[in-house]
């Protein structure tokens, strides 16, 4: 029986399970508590704090708001006392909907990420053949649920939607058995026609490939970032334009060992980018990818300079602030907020 793939490293280090905590922070930190007043001297902070019912109260349940669109509309995934993932899109008003994807089973009901301004919301599920193979969905603020595969996947991610609908994600184009991981991106239409892509210089070996950013990848006009790994497993940057073209690009400062490199997190409505790269002490650092081109990087007082610490952005609105987090020369996280001109 083939199963849920056991080699996904690769690509969930940086865009996974690393966002987990990372989007986790960056939606409650640029969502919820991102009502700053007009008045630059006279900000203040409201953080609302909720639970989805149903949702369990013990380690590793609860819940999981990664996403928020402008009318105030949450999205994300709560776990139940089983361990089973669900869907839920909280309104503005507060009032809750869970949902999940009929058929779906083995742990992962709905695993939501993206919601657009229409409420439409974009994510994935797990079947019920052997171990489980994810398959991406797209549900309308009625209800209604598509379901989707891209051409010769064995398992769909699903992460970005904008307004006009259409979705972005990446998809294992091998088994996901024994090591044999491939990744490359697509592109779905909101008629439902799904375009794939390999960014130039993506590795084909196990693990590597092509992966799309999650949540905030795909702007309004349909401009999408992300990263893929190369044959030595080295992390680059890349934008796809609307039109398939796509360029990519390597931060200043970025290694060139396995695991360093630059990697894409979120692309804004005007094409700035913002991620982090990686130095050859596996230190992060943020950086800001103007839409010429140019790139600034950075690195938050404070932030520590060993292996696995540093700077790590994650967000950035239409104005250009930029949040994110940044772990301390004691692994110790802190929030920060990087304010456009």
């Amino acid at each position: 029986m083939k199963g849920r793939s056991t080699t996904n490293t690769a690509s969930f280090q940086v865009t996974a399970t690393g966002s987990a905590l990372l989007l986790a922070f960056a939606v409650s930190l640029a969502t919820l508590g991102f009502a700053l007043s007009a008045n630059a001297n006279e900000r203040k902070t409201v953080i609302i704090a909720f639970d989805v019912p149903g949702a369990g109260t013990g380690s590793g349940q609860g819940t999981e708001a990664f996403a928020i669109n402008p009318a105030g509309a949450i999205t994300g995934s709560y776990v139940d006392s089983g361990g089973v993932f669900h869907g839920f899109v909280r309104a503005s008003d507060g009032a809750i909907t869970k949902f999940d994807v009929p058929g779906a089973g083995n742990g992962v009901d709905a695993f939501v990420f993206g919601i657009n301004p229409a409420g439409t919301t974009a994510g994935w599920w797990y079947d019920t053949v052997g171990l489980g193979f994810a398959h991406g969905f797209v549900r309308t603020r009625d209800g209604a649920i598509t379901k989707f595969d891209a051409p010769g996947a064995s398992q769909t991610w699903a992460f970005n939607i904008n307004l006009a609908g259409t979705v972005a994600g990446y998809y294992n184009a091998h088994s996901g058995v024994n090591g044999d991981d491939l990744f490359r991106g697509y592109v779905r239409a909101p008629n439902g026609a799904i375009t794939t892509f390999d960014a130039p210089g993506a590795g084909t070996g196990p693990g590597q490939g092509t992966f799309t950013a999650t949540v905030t990848g795909l702007n309004p006009a349909g401009a999408l970032t992300g990263n893929y790994l190369d044959a030595g497993y080295v992390y680059h940057g890349y934008v796809r334009a609307p039109n398939g073209t796509i360029t990519t690009f390597d931060a200043p400062g970025a290694g060139t060992g396995a695991f360093q490199g630059t990697v894409g997190f979120a692309i804004s409505p005007n094409g700035t980018i913002t991620g982090l790269y990686i130095d050859s002490g596996s230190v992060s650092h943020g950086y800001v990818r103007a839409p010429n081109g140019a790139i600034t990087t950075f690195d938050v007082p404070g932030a520590g300079t060993g292996p696995g610490q540093g700077t790590t952005p994650g967000y950035i609105t239409p104005p250009g602030a930029i949040v994110g987090y940044y772990l301390d020369s004691s692994n110790v996280i802190h929030g920060f907020l990087l304010e456009g001109e």
